[in-house]
């Protein structure tokens, strides 16, 4: 019964639905790989954001209020939520105004900030970083060590530390580059739940579209 009682209160802790607005402690700004997802999903689905000559390579994912353990999501706003052409917006760096929605309603709505001011922070933020160019100029799937992503974020982003970032994998492909933030926006360590990157020796990595 112990640990039973162990079990759920971590699962609770974790992350907690409908919390209060604004009650967190930094932010991740999540990057996802385009031509990996699509790969593993978008295709499938059809997205318009996979089709060929798009050129969507790190696109916005989301930012995403993060407390030092665990996370709020889908928080009690009393903003009104987002309009369709303030989502539709967003696809520049989004790849779709579907993201865009889904990232206001599960995330944006715990920053305690209207629709339009988390969007403006969103994009900020996304525009703040430097997108290894080096990456867009592969021509064909390559298999190699998560280090080079992060060592390569790293190189064109001096001003950060090896603890400020995080690549994921999903299904043995690059899947995001997750950046803590505080809540001005600057590079700061990651919590321990979040700091946790994949260490894949073989990873896919996709090329542009």
């Amino acid at each position: 019964m112990r640990w039973l009682l162990v079990l759920l209160m971590s699962a609770t802790f974790a992350t907690a639905e409908g919390e209060r607005p604004g009650d967190f402690d930094y932010y991740v700004l999540s990057l996802s790989w385009s031509p990996s997802w699509c790969a593993r999903e978008g295709d499938a689905r059809g997205a318009e954001q996979c089709e060929d000559d798009t050129g969507f390579g790190w696109i916005l994912h989301g930012l995403w209020p993060q407390k030092e353990r665990g996370w709020p999501s889908f928080c009690r706003s009393d903003f009104r939520a987002p309009s369709r052409g303030e989502t539709a917006a967003m696809a520049d760096i989004m790849g779709s105004g579907g993201l865009a929605w889904h990232q206001w309603k599960k995330h944006g709505t715990c920053s305690g900030l209207s629709p339009q001011d988390y969007y403006r922070l969103a994009r900020e933020a996304y525009d703040r970083v430097n997108r290894p160019e080096v990456l867009r100029a592969l021509t064909k799937p390559y298999r190699l060590p998560v280090t080079v992503i992060e060592g390569a974020f790293l190189q064109s982003n001096p001003d950060w530390q090896a603890d400020m970032i995080t690549i994921t994998c999903k299904q043995e492909r690059i899947q995001e580059a997750r950046l803590c933030l505080t809540r001005d926006l600057e590079p700061r360590d990651c919590g321990r739940d979040v700091v946790r990157d994949c260490t894949l020796d073989r990873a896919l990595f996709d090329p542009i579209r």
